[in-house]
């Protein structure tokens, strides 16, 4: 029986993935690193900040440069990006609301909790959370399970108890990975991930019930 969900950020809550992508991408140009969309999406798409940074640190050794550094340095492009429009996934965002009336909910997410804390704000959402994790919480990021085993850690509940939402191919390994049910949001006009492995899979989480989720315990 499910008694908590928790929710992915970037992609699944927030429209936010994609502009980190670019953001990213801008930085590594402007500094001389030759690198293509599609390698920078791999490097940055459903990744913690830790294990993007670790991965460009590898990647291009010259940069010589700290994690704080490059945060400092591709946060405010990523910010011109976000500040242009609406980046908030309304459907999403209306679901973690109405299941905060009856269960707990959380954000469990690469983010860092900065970043978390300001989207929480932009989605009105502050009051409903019963927490959040981020990047700083733990060691290894998605698809390593750890984030959220912490997260049913905090909830006093085994994972088999919560649900989670996700939207990359990282996320969703690491909800099953965790022994959690997991949630896909496959929208149609993003980039596309390999969530197979999801238990299911929804091109809007507006579609969302109780009854769905019964219906595929029944079919298990």
């Amino acid at each position: 029986m499910i008694k908590a969900y928790i929710f992915d950020l970037d992609g699944t809550l927030m429209d936010s993935d994609i502009l980190w992508v670019k953001a990213t991408k801008k930085y590594l140009d402007d500094n001389n690193c030759n690198v293509t969309e599609d390698e920078t999406m791999d490097i940055v798409y459903g990744k913690s900040w830790r294990s993007v940074y670790e991965n460009i640190a590898k990647r291009f050794p010259k940069l010589n440069i700290s994690i704080d550094e490059m945060d400092r340095a591709i946060y405010p492009i990523f910010l011109e990006l976000r500040d242009k429009g609406d980046i908030r996934i309304i459907e999403s965002i209306n679901l973690l609301i109405s299941l905060s009336h009856d269960y707990p909910v959380c954000i469990v997410s690469g983010a860092s909790r900065r970043d978390i804390e300001h989207s929480a704000k932009i989605m009105g959402a502050e009051e409903v959370l019963s927490f959040y994790l981020g990047s700083e919480d733990y060691i290894h990021g998605k698809p390593s399970p750890d984030c959220f085993l912490l997260a049913a850690e905090k909830l006093g509940l085994k994972p088999s108890e919560c649900l989670v939402f996700e939207d990359s191919t990282a996320g969703v390994k690491a909800a099953k990975a965790a022994g959690m049910f997991c949630v896909a949001l496959a929208r149609k006009h993003c980039p596309r991930q390999n969530v197979e492995n999801a238990d299911i899979i929804l091109d809007s989480l507006s579609k969302f019930n109780l009854e769905l989720l019964e219906s595929n315990n029944k079919n298990a």
